[in-house]
């Protein structure tokens, strides 16, 4: 074992646990500071640098960073990120001006950007600040991907949508909608310089096999076809008895519009137990408030025909049964099947890649499912010319992800078109690391531990939302809730870091630390375990996922060990400090952007100041 490097940017990363699980790694704690003082435009400006879409993924996004909040370890439940985000996107001013301003000296270089998804626009945004002359190329009518084809309004206003899509394309974006490529080969012939190809997982899967798929059809729809007709304003009602097959967020997605377009029995059945289906817990909660009972441990045996029409279907009952190993089995209880009625069944069991448009002689392999082998730093494929991201890389995921894969999908075709090594020449994160320390007790930051239980956020009456498929359902929070909500942030993005040299070993952190997170003790690093150390902390470090942080060359010969999986980040070790040995030091970290600049894409200047005025500590 050795001590501590924090000088490597990826330590301090970690220890912020939301900002280290967003795939964005959006600064969480900063933007929910912003929130707090009131600054909501610099709170929006900071989440638009990373995750390019605020007010859509405050509505709409599968919230990583909330499970890995360090609130959630001392408390019920983690801080409301998603929804905080949406308070700034609610309530921020006019943002354009601090926004790349168009137009830009061209590169000479011609990018296509084929699908029109979160993965192509955040490729688009990057890069157009850059000169690049940029084409992208969608069969819908809008931008926006499936967010619009997939997501239904009363989840996402299409205003808000259309207003973050046209951040982009205001960007001098040359668009060609209404378009449906059906030729990779034609899109290379054209001379573009890359291509990159952010399509989605488009095809819905079906359930071919089951008796009566074929004679039901009329009345049998693939989920997520069903949702776009839905969005395109094709289909307009369903029939009162409807049965939604799947567990997964479209699952819900579906059996939520199917109450608004005339369901009045709508049920979701799914094979598997209720708390391992693929749905986030909260889109379980809004399907079941809307009166959608969700049936679990069912596995569907054969959709019923009578008089040639389609009148339920039949499901054998099962149970999980777990080996030695965790691997799940579904065995049948041996009940007799069950039948349940329906006018309309919508499938809604997963979602696959199709690339029937990619001719296989082009210099990309594909694996053995039929997805390209894409390199998952680069996103590069087998030809150099062509990229993927989002859900075309490598299967579906959600919208924040996509934006992952769109900034570095970006780096790369930068790179790519400028004769540089992808890997070697890729910029490192910008990292900082400063004291917030105003005065002898005072920080640049509230540390109080805020006592707030979680806020719900409110919802629009059923008796509203259930008549209007585009009545949005979730109201958001008013001003002062979000303060509330804000507050409870545990500030995990500003570090307690300790210098040895100064410490004289008096022990009143250790006194004073209300988790009994730091210990002094004897213990010899080198060709010492490290599980033997997390045993003679004062409390045990039993998360080994969370690094210890270790610093010796202390006068007595004994190590200083913090585990990071508890510490508060309430700052009372650094007060208590005779010698300031420990001291409260904001840790700022940004993924470089295609531009090269250490704060994010051409709005440098104005970003550089958001973070001064809204955080001391950049």
């Amino acid at each position: 074992m050795k001590p501590t490097n924090i000088a490597d940017p990826e330590y301090f990363h970690k220890v912020v646990d939301c900002q280290y699980a967003c795939p964005a790694h959006t600064p969480v704690p900063q933007y929910i500071r912003l929130i707090a003082e009131g600054k909501y435009t610099e709170a929006y400006m900071v989440n638009w640098d990373s995750n390019v879409f605020p007010g859509i993924l405050g509505r709409t996004c599968d919230r990583p960073c909330e499970p890995a909040c360090r609130r959630g370890r001392i408390d019920e439940e983690p801080v409301a990120i998603c929804r905080l985000k949406r308070v700034a996107a609610d309530n921020r001013d006019e943002v354009k001006h601090l926004m790349p301003q168009p137009p830009f000296k061209p590169n000479g270089k011609k990018i296509a950007l084929i699908g029109a998804g979160p993965a192509s626009l955040t490729v688009a945004r990057d890069l157009a600040p850059l000169g690049y002359e940029l084409h992208l190329f969608d069969e819908q009518f809008k931008g926006g991907g499936f967010m619009r084809s997939q997501i239904p309004s009363f989840r996402l206003p299409e205003t808000v949508l259309d207003e973050e899509v046209d951040y982009i394309l205001d960007l001098g974006i040359q668009t060609h909608f209404n378009r449906y490529v059906s030729s990779l080969k034609e899109v290379l012939d054209a001379e573009y310089d890359a291509v990159f190809v952010g399509t989605g997982a488009p095809r819905g899967r079906d359930l071919p096999d089951l008796p009566g798929r074929q004679e039901g059809d009329a009345n049998i729809h693939i989920g997520i076809n069903w949702l776009a007709s839905v969005a395109f304003e094709h289909t307009h009602k369903i029939g009162q008895t409807v049965i939604v097959l799947g567990g997964g967020n479209t699952a819900m997605d579906c059996c939520r519009t199917a109450r608004r377009l005339g369901g009045e029995d709508v049920k979701v059945i799914v094979r598997s137990p209720f708390a391992t289906m693929k749905a986030s817990p909260w889109e379980k909660e809004d399907a079941m408030h809307e009166d959608i009972p969700i049936i679990d441990n069912h596995v569907p045996k054969s959709f019923v025909i009578e008089d040639g029409k389609l009148a339920g279907m039949t499901f054998e009952k099962v149970e999980a049964i777990y080996d030695e190993n965790g691997k799940r089995s579904l065995v049948p209880t041996g009940e007799p099947d069950v039948f349940f009625p329906a006018d309309d069944v919508l499938i809604a069991v997963g979602q696959e890649n199709a690339f029937p448009w990619i001719e296989r002689n082009l210099g990309i392999d594909f694996d053995k499912w039929e997805m390209p082998v894409v390199d998952r730093t680069t996103f590069q494929s087998t030809n150099p010319r062509v990229f993927f991201g989002g859900d075309a890389a490598f299967g579906p995921e959600n919208v924040i992800t996509a934006v992952a894969h769109g900034h570095q999908a970006a780096v790369s075709i930068d790179l790519f078109c400028h004769g540089k090594n992808l890997l070697t020449e890729r910029l490192p994160p910008f990292v900082n690391l400063q004291s917030v320390k105003m005065g002898i007790h005072e920080w640049a930051y509230d540390s109080k531990i805020d006592e707030y239980d979680r806020l719900r956020v409110p919802q629009a009456p059923k008796t509203r939302t259930l008549v209007n498929r585009k009545q949005e359902v979730e109201l958001g929070f008013d001003q002062l809730d979000g303060y509330k909500e804000a507050m409870r942030c545990l500030n995990c993005d500003v570090q307690t870091v300790f210098d040895a040299p100064k410490c004289i070993e008096c022990d009143a952190c250790v006194d004073i630390c209300p988790t009994s997170c730091i210990t002094f003790t004897a213990f010899e690093l080198e060709g010492g375990d490290e599980n033997d150390l997390r045993g003679r902390t004062k409390v045990p470090a039993l998360n080994s996922t969370q690094a210890l942080y270790i610093q010796d060359n202390l006068k007595t010969g004994r190590i200083m060990v913090k585990d990071e999986d508890v510490c508060l980040h309430c700052g009372l070790c650094a007060e208590r400090c005779p010698t300031a040995a420990w001291d409260m030091q904001a840790f700022w970290y940004n993924v470089t952007k295609a531009d090269g600049h250490k704060y994010g894409p051409t709005v440098t200047g104005n970003l550089v100041q958001i973070q001064r005025d809204g955080n001391a500590a950049v």
